[in-house]
């Protein structure tokens, strides 16, 4: 139905297309800011795993599909539009105000919705996102098409097409503006304030559209223009958005999983694939000329091919290199995606229909990533589904205009795209099941754990090593004698066996605590007497350590009374300390840095003031920081500044016998604790060493400033 714009309706094109446009760009800035914000806020809760993000994205991504059908829905009946729109925003406004007053912001949940079972995550993120923002970012989600719809209802002989722009305009900006200028400037608590604010201005704004739109009288007789009416998309034409947009969606959330998996769980490394996914959708939107076939096929081609030789030899390629292949890829897959769409766009009249489904397409997408490829897969194989797909939309392209495309020709490239996907899962799924090389293969949420068994040493003896990626955690000898023999990082000259061998205490009852478990190799030296409590948030990892399958037995094995504490380590540690106290550690280990992903909220200011909560007066933190890709000493050369603290680095070049090289960063308050013969002839000269790098806290954290 279309509207009069008579003096009892909007004034004039000149006052009301400003106000379109503001509250579209505003709530698109808002949608892209959300994710990065809020992810960060929850990802310490869950041990700061990859998997959050991909939880996160999926989730904005479901509840952009409900937004859009929302639209859809509330388009259609034109005499409530107005009351149930507003109505929403209000309601949202008021929630906000309300949470106000109970949290630290508006959209930051108290530590009281800290979850207190981490084993399966993937409910608790969901409820905590679903009651900060979930409704804010519905009632966000919905406008872009609404506001589209009702301008062009209100403005028939004007172009949607400017506000897309503006939409798109505001997202990339959103995205892009967190990591550069909101995420270093300003504490989480300010950035909640600071987006809340911005939603109630939104809802302002939102809101005088409404009402002028519920004020508009309809034409008593409308004209129908035969140039602007069609029928509505067939099963084939919607299948196909669905296909395309779900294949972008796989390969935005696989891609950004592969490259958090390799270097960190960062806001910056979420925002990058996320904004090439966004430039995608707006240089191809953007008119016939943002999309040329062959110039992104031939990208296309030519990033697979250097993304698999980048995948091949990952440990000897600098993680620039890595990234940037990975981002060419997910690039030029989103543009064949994205390019196919919009030679597939429906007239203006059918735009909801189109929204909705491109919207059901992403989610189809993430729900694959995030919750179906965890169970069917014991890899990260879904990054090739999506590869496979994008390769099967490249092969059914035709080299036809956009209007002369015939049916037959859509229902075609919708199977073939479906059944590759079929094809690709299933052998995949067999691939893995069958050829895996591996004792044991397990994925859960924080990632793939897999048992293999290997000839090591000279000469080589058989052993079984549990791996995490490419980073082996820990490894252990099959042969009787020498199954208590700690290996790889945890020989006796590296760090964590000279700060237990040489601490007063040793042989006359030890505490240690360690973060990050391993397969409990550090357990070997513990001795009658001795308390071992050692926190791991990965509950294959705790299973394995503690002799599930026969394939480890440090800890079973050891002479100490040892405790398994399973969450993430940080709250744990809260949560003991709140409760019964410190620990008093003599010796606490840090062993959460050397995988290819860190937890940046393990090394902040903040952690380091809890590890000392828990640290006897005459204890030693041990840090683990070797690492392919990042240098951690600045970092906690920082932090032992600021706390006053002792410092000492101790390198271990490896050995035949199972040793790995490593690097380690040895705290205490006593300084004598560290001017040991044992440790002093190890230790690296510091004499000369200074950073300018800025403290890490749980608000600010900068991993390229010590990528190496």
């Amino acid at each position: 139905m279309l509207y009069n714009v008579g003096q009892n309706s909007f004034c004039s094109n000149k006052i009301v297309m400003p106000i379109f446009a503001l509250s579209i760009f505003l709530s698109a800035f808002l949608l892209f800011q959300i994710q990065p914000l809020i992810g960060k806020f929850i990802l310490p809760w869950f041990g700061g795993a990859p998997a959050v993000w991909s939880t996160v994205m999926l989730f904005f991504q479901v509840l952009l599909t409900d937004g859009y059908a929302y639209a859809y829905w509330l388009i259609g009946r034109s005499k409530k539009q107005t009351i149930t729109h507003v109505s929403l925003i209000a309601l949202a406004v008021a929630i906000l105000l309300s949470l106000a007053f109970v949290w630290t912001s508006p959209i930051t949940p108290d530590s009281s919705w800290k979850p207190q079972d981490v084993a399966a995550p993937v409910f608790d993120i969901f409820k905590l996102l679903l009651v900060s923002v979930g409704l804010p970012y519905f009632i966000l989600a919905s406008n872009s098409p609404l506001m589209q719809a009702w301008f062009s209802r209100a403005f028939p002989r004007e172009s949607y097409a400017r506000l897309y722009a503006v939409s798109n305009f505001g997202s990339l900006l959103g995205l892009l503006a967190y990591p550069v200028l909101i995420e270093p400037n300003f504490s989480l608590r300010i950035q909640g304030w600071m987006w809340s604010g911005g939603f109630a201005f939104f809802g302002l704004l939102a809101s005088r559209i409404a009402l002028q739109n519920g004020r508009a009288s309809p034409l008593s007789n409308p004209t129908t223009d035969p140039a602007r009416t069609s029928g509505h998309p067939t099963p084939a034409l919607t299948s196909l958005w669905i296909a395309l947009s779900a294949t972008a969606s796989m390969f935005l959330l696989s891609t950004t999983n592969q490259i958090s998996q390799e270097v960190a769980v960062i806001p910056f490394l979420w925002v990058l694939p996320l904004a090439l996914y966004l430039l995608s959708f707006i240089l191809t939107f953007s008119g016939e000329h943002g999309y040329n076939r062959k110039f992104y096929a031939g990208m296309f081609i030519a990033s697979t091919a250097l993304t698999v030789f980048v995948m091949l030899d990952a440990t000897a390629i600098r993680v620039y290199w890595q990234i940037l292949a990975y981002s060419t890829l997910l690039f030029s897959a989103c543009m064949l995606c994205h390019g196919e769409l919009y030679r597939l766009r429906p007239p203006a009249e059918r735009l909801t229909t189109f929204y909705l489904m491109v919207s059901i397409g992403g989610a189809i997408g993430g729900l694959f990533v995030s919750l179906i490829a965890p169970l069917i897969f014991n890899g990260y194989w879904e990054f090739f589904v999506a590869l496979a797909m994008t390769i099967a939309i490249l092969l059914s392209m035709r080299d036809r205009a956009r209007d002369s495309i015939p049916r037959n020709d859509v229902s075609a490239r919708a199977r073939f795209i479906f059944f590759v996907f079929g094809l690709a899962t299933v052998m995949l799924v067999l691939i893995g099941a069958y050829f895996s090389g591996s004792l044991y293969v397990k994925r859960n949420f924080y990632g793939v754990i897999r048992v293999r068994e290997e000839l090591i040493g000279s000469p080589p003896q058989p052993a079984r090593l549990m791996a995490h990626g490419i980073t082996v955690h820990g490894l252990q000898f099959i042969a009787p004698e020498d199954r208590d023999l700690p290996t790889t990082y945890y020989v006796r000259e590296g760090g964590a066996g000279l700060a237990i061998l040489n601490h007063p205490r040793y042989h006359h009852g030890l505490r240690v605590g360690m973060l990050g478990v391993g397969v409990g190799t550090l357990a070997t030296y513990g001795q009658p007497g001795d308390v071992y409590r050692l926190y791991e948030i990965n509950p294959v990892v705790t299973d394995l350590a503690e002799g599930e399958g026969g394939y480890f037995s440090f800890v079973r094995d050891s002479k100490a009374d040892v405790t398994m504490i399973l969450g993430d380590a940080r709250l744990s540690l809260e949560r003991e300390l709140e409760e019964t106290g410190s620990q008093n550690f003599d010796v606490l280990v840090l062993d959460t840095f050397s995988s290819d992903s860190i937890p940046v909220h393990l090394i902040t200011k903040e952690a380091m003031a809890l590890y000392l909560e828990h640290l006897a007066p005459e204890g030693i933190i041990a840090a683990h920081i070797t690492n392919l890709h990042l240098d951690l000493q600045p970092v906690f050369w920082g932090l032992a500044q600021y706390y006053g603290l002792s410092m000492v680095r101790v390198n271990y070049e490896g050995d035949s016998g199972g040793g790995y090289a490593s690097h380690w960063i040895l705290l205490a308050r006593n300084p004598a604790l560290l001017d040991v013969p044992a440790i002093q002839d190890q230790a690296v000269d510091l004499s000369g060493y200074s950073t300018s790098l800025r403290l890490w806290t749980d608000d600010y954290s900068n991993l390229f400033q010590i990528l190496k």
